[in-house]
């Protein structure tokens, strides 16, 4: 054995002294939760510390070993007393706590857990990532969310800062950047602030060899780290708060790439917030036992960035990607800084110079084990049918689909595990979302959770609740990665199955109704899918199949119903006496294969700009059209690009669905129920009738000052911006002045109108899912008014008012244009025919004439600012012509009391509008 002088064991002692008395003191006892600062309340930085060179108890054991070894003389010396406010030592701090190793070790001990931090790891880049493991079954939390974009917190690229005795969470900005090493880098870096989202005290001195320390994971994630407070503050108009005492740890986990927390947080209520008398009244959360009290679950990983960012690829616009932007100061030979990648999982061949390889690393989805296991094989091949596109491109099995054992040891809320899960809710939510994360350097999509609402799947089986509301909730339209095709979708496939069963062809609980169930479900699943490989939708792709070609059931087994699975497809329904195609989408369409080609396809990094360049430019082939979200939701500019609509002629499509309800409200008037058969039935055949019949009208009604809108650079040969032919609007116009506003739109048999009750069974059922009680009795009247209010708002409105005029300029020959006297007039003599011919004024009638009335009389009285001269002209010029119209049939009239009663109170409405002093804008 080899021995040391006693003095050089001395100076090895008074060695480690001084090394382990370096790290200054923490406050004592158990660190406390640091909420994420508010505006209100800015966090400023934490004081200077003091720094005592205290001796840790292991630094001094060290000491005295070597000191005081066997046949020394001198004695060890005494154990001093410990110093007040020193930090204890990492084997004390650590003592009876399970050791976790991982990336970042943990240590638990009953429902306390540390984090232990390396030196190396203070300063380094890590994603976060929030989920939702346990949910409220309604607004909006539902178990197996993903959160993104602000909902559950979102997800960042944080680090660990020290910060004297705390260690903070520090959300990174990386969106704004320039060249390191360059002065534009420095200003960066000092123009843009981090966000704090947690921060928790050092509780231990660092560990005598590792040098590492420990926090407490309880103070990091015992907070609001998701801002769901705020969440359901907005929802119910109650002042939840996060309670810290009352939450705790369900499962931890580390591994050599991630760590995760899954924590049950409690929100509560301190008091129950009462609105003022006659106040509007939120309904609280209706499925907890109690409101003041409700329990969430928030699954948190802390992940690895890949140690080499993925080489981003410019998004274009002529193909549908959701993006990541960054600001990009390193140079200014741009007017505004911001590039764009297109989101996209690295996929990278084995053999690059293969025609046909298999990837380094396949993309993998896991479907839970929460997915009932007859869905299981529908969802697998929803997923695998991608295959075909990245086949085309060269890639052997680029996607993979397995199964989560019942007996995993590992959650699908992890990052590392791209999943498909069930998601369970007690109210219609119809929900199906495909989100993904993504890392924002690059682009490079590093997680997706797609959740498919049961709900949706239960509804379509049983024909859905039998009393739904006239529009389905859509709670998640403004949040671009979530998609809102099954809630939008669950009333037209209600719709195709209610007609289906009226006229016999499709029976409940049938082979049929379970092949309809399935393929709905595989298209739900391509279409969310799609959106986790980076797609957005494509509300043009319904256009490029002939109604021929759709009721081939052969071709649309081959090509699909549309051109893309990335667009809210129709049900395919045939007229009657005409050929049946595919209900849904089955198999990718054209763009489909193209979008990725141009995400995924290899270049050489010299070629890829060139490249991408004659990928995109062949959007103009007809098979490849392409219109992204906002020109539907925001603009409704362009009556091609429509959600749930199918053919090469959209308004020729409305006119068919038109023909549908038609059809399945004489259906089930002369449908007789079997004994025991609920009227319930009759009812849902009634508002789907009716919910179709509004939508196919409002799609009409963009077509009046439409214009034709494609995402095209110069050179394809189409102009961006090109009005709808005038033929094409007047058809239109006339389509809904023949069915919408014409004396006989809506007549129902009397016998049949008797029928549209419901039992006290339905009426709890259907209020527990539509958070309303029904009526026994329906106000069939002011449902029809309220498609009537929608069309007309559209129609008299100063949007459609503006593109009339505009579109005027923008045609060579003037009389090619609608113009605005010829609408207004077309409505007037529908609306009012009765007035001009000496009939009778039904009840439906005289509501549409009020309603029409009282639109042109508020543009007379309080124009709204966007409402163009012209039209605020031509319509008191309108108003005048109406009045005396009706002046001249009261000479004559010898109609019912109602009708008397009507048009005397609407020549009065347009008497006093019109000697009202006419009010001019700007003055």
């Amino acid at each position: 054995m080899m021995t040391f002088p006693r003095t050089l064991l001395a100076g090895v002692a008074a060695l480690t002294l001084a090394a382990c008395a370096t790290t200054p003191p923490a406050e004592s006892g158990a660190a406390t939760a640091a909420a994420a600062p508010s505006a209100a309340a800015p966090t400023t930085a934490a004081p200077a510390t003091t720094v005592v060179t205290t001796p840790s108890a292991l630094a001094i054991a060290n000491a005295q070993r070597l000191a005081g070894a066997p046949g020394s003389a001198t004695p060890a010396p005494p154990t001093p007393p410990p110093v007040p406010g020193a930090l204890r030592s990492f084997a004390e701090v650590s003592r009876d706590h399970k050791e976790l190793p991982g990336m970042l070790p943990l240590w638990q001990k009953d429902d306390k857990v540390l984090i232990e931090l390396m030196p190396d790891q203070f300063d380094r880049l890590y994603f976060l990532s929030t989920n939702l493991d346990q949910g409220l079954g309604e607004g909006g939390l539902l178990a197996g969310s993903m959160g993104s974009r602000g909902r559950l917190g979102g997800p960042s690229i944080v680090m660990f800062r020290k910060v004297g005795g705390s260690v903070q969470l520090i959300a990174r900005n990386v969106k704004y950047t320039a060249k390191a090493g360059t002065p534009e880098a420095r200003t960066v870096a000092e123009s843009f602030s981090d966000s704090l989202l947690a921060s928790a005290a050092i509780l231990s001195a660092p560990h005598p060899d590792r040098k590492s320390v420990l926090i407490e994971a309880n103070a990091i994630f015992f907070s609001d780290l998701s801002g769901t407070a705020s969440q359901l503050e907005r929802a119910y108009r109650q002042p939840y708060g996060f309670d810290a005492r009352n939450t705790s740890f369900k499962e931890v986990r580390s591994t050599a790439d991630f760590v995760s927390f899954n924590v049950l947080a409690h929100y509560a209520l301190a008091r129950i917030s009462l609105p003022a008398p006659g106040a509007p009244v939120t309904p609280p959360p209706a499925t907890i036992p109690d409101i003041r009290s409700l329990f969430l679950g928030f699954h948190y990983s802390i992940a690895k960035l890949p140690d080499t960012p993925m080489r981003p690829r410019n998004a274009d616009t002529r193909v549908g990607y959701f993006t990541t932007e960054r600001w990009d100061f390193t140079t200014d030979d741009r007017r505004i800084p911001i590039v764009r990648y297109t989101n996209r999982w690295r996929l990278e061949k084995k053999d690059p110079a293969a025609a046909m390889s298999e990837p380094k690393q396949p993309i993998v989805y896991w479907i839970d084990k929460s997915v009932p296991e007859r869905y299981r094989a529908t969802i697998r091949d929803g997923v695998l049918e991608w295959n075909k596109a990245f086949a085309r491109i060269g890639y052997k099995d680029a996607i993979r689909v397995e199964i989560q054992p019942d007996n995993a040891d590992f959650n699908t809320s992890d990052i590392r595990h791209a999943s498909i899960r069930w998601i369970m809710s007690a109210r219609s939510s119809y929900l199906a979302i495909g989100p993904s994360l993504v890392d924002p350097r690059t682009g490079e999509i590093l997680d997706a959770d797609i959740g498919i609402d049961a709900m949706g799947m239960r509804s379509i089986k049983t024909y859905g609740a039998e009393s739904v509301p006239l529009r389905p909730s859509l709670e998640f339209r403004n949040d671009a990665p979530y998609c809102t095709y099954a809630a939008e979708a669950a009333e037209h496939e209600g719709f195709a199955m209610s007609l289906l069963e009226a006229r016999g062809t499709m029976m409940l609980d049938s082979a049929q109704s379970e092949a309809f169930l399935l393929s709905r479900l595989k298209s739900t699943t391509m279409h969310e899918v799609g959106h986790t490989l980076g797609l957005t939708h494509n509300f043009r792709a319904s256009t490029v199949y002939t109604a021929a070609q759709l009721s081939d059931p052969d071709f649309t087994r081959q090509n699909g119903i549309a051109g893309s699975v990335m667009e809210y497809n129709a049900v395919n329904l045939a007229l009657q006496g005409e050929k049946q195609g595919e209900f849904h989408m089955s198999t990718l369409g054209p763009y489909d294969y193209w979008a990725i080609e141009y995400g995924y396809r290899e270049f050489a990094p010299e070629e890829e700009t060139a490249a991408l360049l004659r990928v995109a430019g062949r959007s103009s082939e007809p098979l490849l059209a392409f219109t992204p979200d906002g020109y539907v939701y925001y603009s409704g500019l362009d009556p091609v690009a429509n959600t749930f609509d199918l053919g090469t002629d959209p308004l020729a499509y409305a006119e068919r669905q038109l023909k549908l309800a038609r059809e399945l409200w004489q259906l089930s008037e002369q449908r007789k129920l079997e004994p025991d058969e609920s009227y319930a039935v009759l009812r849902r055949n009634f508002s789907r009738g009716l919910f179709e019949f509004q939508q196919s009208a409002l799609y009409t009604a963009k077509y009046i000052g439409g214009l034709t809108v494609v995402q095209d650079s110069a050179g394809s040969g189409r102009t961006p911006l090109e009005p709808v032919p005038a033929v094409k609007q007047r058809a239109a116009l006339q389509l809904l002045a023949d069915n919408l506003f014409a004396a006989d739109s809506f007549r129902f048999a009397p016998s049949y109108l008797r029928k549209l009750s419901l039992t006290d069974f339905d009426i709890n059922d259907a209020a527990e899912l539509a958070r309303s009680t029904p009526a026994v009795d329906i106000a069939v009247d002011q449902l029809v008014l309220n498609v009537h209010r929608a069309v007309l708002g559209s129609l008299l409105g100063p949007e459609i008012a503006q593109r009339l005029l505009n579109n005027e300029l923008k045609v060579t020959d003037r009389n090619e244009a609608l113009r605005l006297v010829d609408l207004y007039g077309t409505l007037h003599s529908a609306i009012f025919s009765e007035v001009t011919t000496g009939q009778d004024i039904p009840l439906i009638r005289r509501n549409l004439q009020r309603e029409y009335v009282s639109k042109v009389t508020n543009v007379i009285l309080r124009p709204a600012t966007a409402m163009p001269a012209d039209a605020r002209a031509l319509l008191r010029a309108d108003a005048r012509r109406l009045r005396d119209e009706i002046a001249n049939r009261k000479k004559r009239d010898k109609g019912s009391p109602e009708t008397r009663a009507h048009l005397a109170e609407t020549l009065a409405t347009l008497d006093d509008a019109l000697r009202a002093p006419l009010i001019r804008q700007g003055v």
